[in-house]
């Protein structure tokens, strides 16, 4: 799953076969994990289900990288899990990893 989210960053948009919290995880990688335009989608993405753990997770990544670490570990907390790594890609692919059928 990794490969096919990285291999198509060249994309203007995620696969179509992609679950709603990956495609936000797309959207957060599309946008070199940085706020921007791709964050802002995938943040929307995530505030459409709040409470399910997935969204939550992705949420919870979205705030690390806006660099509001108390409202990422809120999320992380809702989700019932915490960061694993202060480096943003390596949490992003455990996210992913997770998340991943």
């Amino acid at each position: 799953m990794i490969d096919q989210l990285l291999s198509s960053q060249s994309n203007e948009a995620p696969p179509d076969d992609l679950t709603l919290p990956l495609q936000a995880m797309w959207w957060l990688k599309k946008g070199e994990l940085q706020l921007g335009a791709a964050w802002q989608r995938a943040h929307e993405i995530c505030q459409t289900d709040e409470g399910n753990r997935p969204y939550d997770l992705v949420h919870a990544l979205a705030h690390l990288i806006e660099g509001d670490t108390s409202n990422a570990a809120y999320w992380y907390r809702r989700a019932g899990s915490q960061q694993t790594s202060d480096d943003l890609f390596v949490e992003w692919r455990a996210i992913v990893e997770e998340l991943t059928p």
